[in-house]
């Protein structure tokens, strides 16, 4: 009989908890209940396009200060001119390692950025040379207009180039992030070698 009790006093109480549950989270449909992290739903910070009573311009969107660098970009203090061109020639040497993957990864880029114009070969025989357009020199035996063998050309004079580009080849760094231009070199080499 105590036994009996006690499961009647249990299930009294579970049924009480789950009734005032289902009462108490039907209460208001407009409700989300509690918030664990209110940050989340009401961020603090300002948005880019708002007034910004922290700053004397009261902008949020600042300029950055003189002289600062975005995370993950790589400064070329080359000039785009002759000069520039030379100084790049002795001074940049390539900073990736020689491995076979950069090597495939570079074959991928230039075929996909470089072969148009250049051939897959590299001479000088791309698609939009066969549509009229003039052709680049060959790598392995043509000249550069800037003077010398294209097969002589350094690391730094073909990064030089992709970075700002030259006569008809606009500048590729916009599509190629430092990184996969050492890669391109890497394989650009090799096709001066054919």
């Amino acid at each position: 009989m105590l036994a009996m009790n006690k499961f009647r006093i249990l299930g009294t109480i579970v049924i009480i908890i789950a009734a005032s549950i289902v009462v108490t989270s039907c209460k208001d449909k407009r409700s989300t209940g509690w918030e664990y992290a209110p940050n989340m739903y009401e961020h603090i910070a300002y948005d880019p396009d708002q007034k910004n009573p922290n700053f004397k311009d009261g902008k949020t969107a600042q300029v950055p200060p003189a002289g600062t660098i975005p995370v993950g970009f790589v400064k070329f203090d080359y000039p785009n001119n002759k000069d520039g061109y030379e100084k790049a020639s002795v001074e940049v040497k390539t900073m990736i390692a020689q491995t076979q993957q950069n090597f495939k990864d570079g074959k991928i880029l230039f075929e996909h950025f470089c072969s148009p114009c250049h051939g897959k070969g590299g001479q000088g025989d791309g698609l939009v040379v066969q549509h009229g357009y003039p052709a680049p020199p060959s790598y392995s035996k043509g000249q550069s207009s800037r003077g010398g063998a294209m097969k002589d050309l350094t690391d730094g004079k073909i990064y030089h180039t992709i970075t700002y580009g030259v006569n008809a080849m606009g500048s590729y760094a916009s599509q190629l992030a430092p990184e996969e231009r050492w890669k391109v070199i890497m394989y650009v080499h090799h096709l001066q070698t054919l």
